[in-house]
């Protein structure tokens, strides 16, 4: 949050013990669990992955180290980290969202930055927040404006809507002065160019001082998925006026209508709760079911419903239930939305409301038992609904039945699962007296048309996408066998420290006296034993931080870094705490492996002396490249390498003769020879 005084700029920052309180307050699978739809897989949950197109879940919440992994992608860290990556949400606003969750008080300390920190805001950033305001602007208008009551306060309760859900929806309303948010705005110090990027204002020629978009309308935010205000739906409420009666935000570059659901926000946790989520169009809809009672509904706002929102409901549940006006003339239309949503692997229901209704209604007619207990039990399958509808025209005329059938068997071809598939034909062909052959039959030309329409649409893509040309980088790594093989060991052992750094080895010594040490001690000894000059900087960053702590009296293993603002450090550390092992729950099938870790002890001295192998022979490949540049110019030099590779050979001998890898046991052991 941004002041400006003067001359000076002051940058409001939240406190580090308002930052420790929310990390320690936060459960990150339940902040997870309002995107994903997540499963109890062992001690861990598992779920299908939010950033990634996928069948199988590859995203991996864990509740006892408090961190996610998506193997899909590569992504893991904290629910903090999460909430940025699905929300696009900066580090504080995230903080921000998440103490709001758990009713946490921000405390906020005050600090000077220059000019150019300023600058540093993004379009996005000023778009979230002149919504936030212009959200607070129509509120308190509905509330405290005399216009305010007695138009827009007036309305919805003509509508029956009670206070309580006028402001759980955030209502409110738009004056009928043609600038009064514009010049709210302006003198709050935004930009006419971020008020016309964010429709909110209109600035035409022949009003220089800007008009509002949404004068004289009710006004329903659209929000997120974690609840920040994207754009506006208005009604307006005189009918003496041509225009149109509802008028949406335009596209933004934070308002997207095919990627949003109206109420998603306010009913992810009844929709995940109820394992079904309920469709309809409008906003009105969505608010007096919730009046009644039933909140796990959302609403496409008037648009055909895409993919993306398709997706969205996904993520929380696999079941759809669609609300339908009894006589609404788009139903025909709304076929299309069936297909797509079986092509998502969704499991739908369709509810047709008797004639004269829409959900809004019904709901304000009826007690929440009564509509819950109708939606129930009057929902057909969409086979069922499909052939109401389309059976309805046909009479006895046999070419327009087979049509209708044909149509029926068309929208089972979009239905993924094979299973499925099959028991979808057989309710097709009981209801209709037809043989399952002939609709198999009837389905696979049916598959092959789209196949054909797919590949020829995609041909056409691919003939008007210009020919790019890419050069592949070389993996360098895997290129020199030397060089990875130590990156690879120095990797794990920084794995190692991490994820075992604070366990307590018994070990001897020389004189075979025992003494105790902690894995992060005995691998940072053996680092700096060798001056190891780290190859990758991640590492060299977590290796200079356990310093720090060490002389502190303070061990800092993988807990303590979860938490760093730094993608490559969380990932190096998400990875080392959640192994790809984890995605598998074994016990569930009565296997019960060998856990990474059980032989602790023997695995970091094994790993120690490899890493320790692995980095000799790649100084010895390195020193002979060297060797090469003074063997005719520096006789004293040339002599000093080769003694030195004569050294590091003779090392490497001893060591090959003490080690020796098991890739069953996962340990190495000394060699008896």
């Amino acid at each position: 949050m941004w002041l400006e005084l003067s001359n000076f700029l002051f940058f409001i920052m939240i406190s580090k013990q308002t930052i420790d309180k929310i990390f320690s307050t936060i459960r990150v699978e339940e902040i997870v669990g309002e995107y994903v739809q997540l499963k109890r897989a062992g001690s861990n949950f598992k779920g299908l992955s939010p950033f990634h197109e996928e069948k199988s879940p590859s995203f991996v919440v864990s509740p006892s180290k408090q961190i996610w992994k998506d193997f899909s992608t590569g992504k893991g860290g904290t629910a903090i980290s999460f909430l940025m990556e699905i929300e696009n949400f900066t580090y504080p606003e995230a903080l921000r969202h998440a103490a709001k969750k758990y009713g946490i008080e921000i405390e906020e300390d005050q600090r000077e930055f220059s000019e150019e920190a300023k600058n540093a805001q993004s379009e996005r950033d000023l778009l979230y927040k002149i919504h936030e305001v212009a959200n607070d602007f129509f509120q308190n208008i509905l509330w405290e404006n005399d216009e305010g009551r007695a138009i827009g306060l007036s309305y919805f309760r003509e509508r029956e809507l009670k206070d309580d859900i006028i402001k759980k929806f955030q209502l409110g309303f738009s004056p009928e002065k043609k600038n009064a948010f514009t010049e709210f705005a302006l003198e709050k110090g935004y930009t006419k160019e971020v008020l016309e990027k964010s429709g909110l204002s209109i600035f035409p020629e022949n009003a220089p001082n800007g008009i509002d978009r949404f004068r004289e309308r009710v006004m329903f935010p659209i929000h997120s998925f974690s609840g920040r205000v994207l754009g506006f739906g208005a009604r307006i409420l005189k009918n003496n006026i041509k225009t149109a009666k509802y008028l949406n935000s335009p596209e933004t570059e934070i308002y997207h209508k095919s990627n949003v659901l109206y109420g998603l926000n306010q009913s992810k946790q009844a929709i995940s709760r109820k394992n079904i989520c309920l469709l309809v169009e409008g906003y009105m809809d969505v608010i007096s079911l919730h009046m009644s009672g039933i909140e796990n509904v959302v609403a496409s706002s008037g648009t055909s419903l895409t993919t993306e929102q398709i997706k969205l409901i996904k993520r929380l549940t696999e079941n759809v239930t669609i609300l339908f006006d009894g006589d609404n003339a788009g139903i025909k239309a709304s076929f299309r939305s069936i297909d797509m949503l079986l092509t998502e692997g969704m499991n739908i229901r369709v509810l047709l409301f008797p004639d004269g209704d829409d959900p809004d209604s019904f709901a304000r007619k009826h007690p929440q038992e009564y509509v819950e207990k109708f939606i129930e039990n009057q929902a057909m399958d969409f086979i069922d609904f499909k052939a109401e509808i389309l059976l309805k025209e046909v009479g006895n005329d046999p070419i327009k039945k087979a049509e209708a059938i044909r149509d029926i068997v068309k929208s089972v071809g979009f239905v993924q699962n094979a299973l499925k598939r099959e028991v979808y034909l057989k309710e097709v062909s009981n209801k209709f007296g037809l043989s399952e052959q002939s609709l198999f039959n009837e389905l696979d030309v049916q598959r092959q048309i789209t196949q054909n329409h797919n590949q020829n649409a995609q041909q056409q893509k691919d003939k008007a996408a210009p020919v790019k040309m890419e050069i592949v980088p070389p993996d360098e790594e895997k290129g020199d066998p030397y060089l990875y093989d130590v990156l690879f060991m120095e990797n794990k052992l920084v794995d190692h420290m991490l994820m075992f750094g604070d366990v307590v080895l018994k070990r001897q010594d020389d004189n075979e006296a025992e003494y105790q040490i902690t894995v992060i001690e005995e691998i940072l000894h053996h680092f700096e034993e060798e001056q190891y000059q780290f190859l990758v900087k991640g590492n060299e960053i977590i290796i200079d931080q356990v310093k720090e702590g060490i002389q502190n009296d303070e061990l800092r293993s993988g807990s303590f870094f979860v938490t760093f603002m730094d993608e490559q450090i969380t990932t190096k550390v998400v990875d080392a705490l959640i192994p790809l092992d984890d995605l598998e729950n074994w016990s569930s099938r009565n296997i019960f492996p060998p856990n990474y870790g059980d032989k602790v002890a023997e695995q970091i001295k094994g790993d120690v002396l490899l890493h320790k192998y692995r980095y000799i022979d790649y100084l010895i490949k390195e020193t002979i490249a060297e060797l090469e540049k003074y063997s005719s110019t520096d006789e004293v030099k040339y002599f000093e390498l080769i003694k030195k590779i004569t050294l590091l050979k003779q090392a490497s001998m001893r060591l090959s003769e003490m080690i020796e890898y098991s890739p069953i046991k996962g340990i190495y052991v000394d060699r008896k020879r």
